[in-house]
């Protein structure tokens, strides 16, 4: 049977932060990591970034790479109700333009894919808590005694999604000329690519650059900015300052 989908990015996308660094927070907070690595090693790239002098994907893999390094021998079990409250805490910090979006997918019957760079035991209750079909997240791998070995298989670039996009295809009859993708950086480029109806939510200067190059994305892709309590639907032309 023929389906609709629609393939939603996260971070960015439909969560106005990023799971991973929620997640971070919490695990200083019951000092599962050190709260001196924060100090140390992530500060600074933070509120440069903060202060709009950094780079916020600098930011992100400076923490990331603390974060997969603390959870190396952690038993996963042990973070299972840390992970629990980032959603049901954070959950609701949606924005309302993606939020409406996947019930409006949903009550057309269409299939809701969540693919995201986050940790996928987090991304699994998220993709729960809002009704999705099936998510892929970055696979934190564990060892016999379920403990993180420190190793990921990463999901935040667009060769790895389309590797997961390849691999719902191949389950699922999905009609692509019909189908939504919702994204806000290059590494959602492979959903963009993919379907009929490729829609940017907040992109960052990368994506909207890219867009523009591409003579059928740049036909195709709606550009959807939230601010404040206003969305605004933008052509993916429009004036990069």
């Amino acid at each position: 049977m023929v389906c609709t989908a629609a393939f939603f990015d996260i971070d960015g996308t439909l969560f106005r932060n990023s799971l991973m660094i929620e997640h971070f927070k919490k695990l200083i907070k019951y000092e599962v990591i050190d709260p001196s690595l924060w100090h140390n090693k992530v500060k600074y790239v933070y509120e440069e970034w903060d202060k709009r002098f950094g780079d916020f994907e600098n930011y992100l893999e400076t923490l990331a790479q603390v974060y997969i390094e603390e959870l190396r021998g952690v038993n996963k079990s042990n973070i299972d109700f840390i992970a629990a409250q980032v959603i049901n805490v954070n959950g609701d910090m949606v924005y309302k333009y993606s939020r409406d979006r996947i019930e409006w997918h949903k009550n057309l019957g269409h299939k809701v894919f969540f693919i995201s760079g986050s940790p996928d035991f987090l991304v699994s209750k998220m993709a729960e808590k809002y009704g999705a079909t099936e998510y892929r997240g970055t696979k934190y791998l564990v060892d016999e005694n379920n403990n993180f070995t420190g190793e990921i298989v990463k999901m935040w670039d667009s060769e790895n999604k389309q590797k997961s996009l390849d691999e719902i295809l191949s389950r699922y009859n999905i009609d692509l000329e019909n189908s939504y993708a919702y994204g806000d950086t290059v590494g959602d480029l492979s959903m963009f690519r993919m379907v009929g109806n490729p829609i940017a939510i907040n992109p960052n200067r990368e994506l909207l650059i890219s867009i523009r190059k591409d003579k059928n994305l740049s036909e195709k892709t709606q550009v959807i900015v939230e601010r404040k309590d206003v969305i605004y639907k933008l052509k993916s032309n429009v004036e990069i300052l």
